[in-house]
C-alpha cells in the first residue's frame, strides 16, 4: 500500500527534479508535488508558509525558518527534515535610496528599517548580522513592517516596531523616504528603475567576507511535516531527505552544460563562486548544518522572537539526525 503524500515547494532549480520526473521515488510513495509561492502565486497558489504553519493544509512543505522555529518553540505540531530549500546573504538583500548618504551598516543606528515581517528569516538574519558582524544597536532602529507575521507573538519591552498596512508597498516607501532602508528578500522593482541601490556597494565582497568568517550560506527555509503524518509514516522523513539528496546530485549537474541557463555567464559564475567559497554551498544533513542551524537559534533568540533557546536537534524528526 502506497503512503499517499502532498508536499508543498516553490519552483527553484533545485527543485526541478521533483517536477520533471527525475527522481527515483520509491514505490511505497505517492508523492504529489504542489508548486506553491510564497509572496507570488505559482500554479498552485501562494502563502505557502500560512497555508502549512496556520492551517496545516499540506503533509510537508517549504516553510520560513524562523517561523517553524518559533512554531517549535510553541509546541505546534510540526516535525522537519534537515533540508534547506532557500538560502541567501543577508548582504545581497539591504537596500538603500540611490541618494541615500547612508553606506555603512553603522549608519543604520537609530534609522527607520523596512522589514515584510518582523518574523520573516532573512529579516531576523539581517538583524541578527547587524548585531553580531557589524556591531549595530538594532534595538535603536524603528522596523517598519508590514502586520502578517506568520506566527503570532508580543513584542517585548525595548524594541521600535511599527506595524503598518499588510498592503504596505515597502518599495514606494523606500523611494519616498518614508524608509531609510529596506531589508526584502526579494529584489524590489526600484532596483530594476535605478532609484534605489544595495548598500553595500560590493556585496560580492562582503557575502564572501562573510562566509569565510562563519562557514556557511545562510538558512531561510525548511522542510516541516504535520506531526500526524510522521507518526503515521515513520519512515517518511527518511524518504524525503533521501529525495532531497537526489535531487541535490541532479540539479548540481545543471550547470556542466555552459548553455543550460538563459544567463550567458551563469557557468563561468558558478566557477568563481567556487574560487572564492567553494563549490558545496547547500548541504544536506543535519552535522553539515548544526553550527548555521544554532546561530539563527541564537538571533531568533536575541530578537525576542523565542524565549529559550532551543536545541538543534529538537527541530528535526530523530530518524534523520544521523544522515
Amino acid at each position: 500500500m502506497k503512503t499517499d503524500i502532498i508536499l508543498a515547494i516553490d519552483r527553484y532549480d533545485r527543485h526541478f527534479p521533483f517536477f520533471d520526473g527525475t527522481l527515483e521515488i520509491p514505490d511505497t510513495l505517492a508523492l504529489n508535488v504542489k508548486q506553491v509561492g510564497e509572496t507570488s502565486s505559482e500554479r498552485d497558489g501562494a502563502h505557502r508558509h500560512k497555508r502549512m504553519l496556520q492551517d496545516r493544509e499540506f503533509d510537508a512543505a517549504e516553510v520560513s525558518f524562523s517561523s517553524y522555529i518559533m512554531a517549535k518553540e510553541k509546541g505546534l505540531p510540526f516535525t522537519a527534515i534537515p533540508a534547506f530549500p532557500r538560502r541567501l546573504f543577508s548582504q545581497t538583500q539591504m537596500y538603500v535610496s540611490l541618494n541615500s548618504d547612508v553606506f555603512e551598516p553603522s549608519q543604520l543606528a537609530g534609522k527607520r528599517v523596512g522589514l515584510q515581517s518582523f518574523q520573516t528569516t532573512l529579516a531576523v538574519l539581517a538583524k541578527g548580522d547587524l548585531q553580531h558582524e557589524y556591531d549595530v544597536d538594532i534595538k535603536s532602529i524603528t522596523w517598519v513592517t508590514r502586520a502578517n507575521e506568520t506566527v503570532a507573538f508580543d513584542a517585548k519591552p525595548g524594541w521600535k516596531i511599527e506595524y503598518i498596512d499588510p498592503d504596505a508597498d515597502l518599495d514606494t516607501m523606500l523611494t519616498a523616504g518614508d524608509l531609510d532602508a529596506l531589508f526584502f528578500s526579494r529584489t524590489p522593482n526600484s532596483l530594476e528603475t535605478g532609484s534605489v541601490r544595495r548598500l553595500f556597494s560590493d556585496p560580492k565582497s562582503a557575502c564572501t567576507d562573510y562566509f569565510r568568517s562563519n562557514g556557511f550560506f545562510p538558512i531561510m527555509h525548511i522542510i516541516a511535516i504535520k506531526n500526524e503524518v510522521a507518526e503515521a509514516n515513520p519512515e517518511l522523513p527518511t524518504l524525503l531527505l533521501e529525495l532531497y539528496e537526489q535531487a541535490k546530485t541532479i540539479s548540481d549537474t545543471y550547470l556542466d552544460d555552459p548553455g543550460w541557463s538563459q544567463l550567458p555567464w551563469a557557468r563561468m559564475a558558478r566557477e568563481e563562486q567556487t574560487s572564492l567559497i567553494g563549490l558545496d554551498t547547500w548541504p544536506v544533513g543535519f552535522s553539515a548544518n548544526k553550527y548555521n542551524i544554532d546561530q539563527f537559534i541564537s538571533y531568533s533568540f536575541d530578537q525576542d522572537l523565542i524565549n529559550e533557546k532551543i536545541p538543534a536537534e529538537n527541530l528535526f524528526h530523530s530518524s534523520v539526525l544521523e544522515n
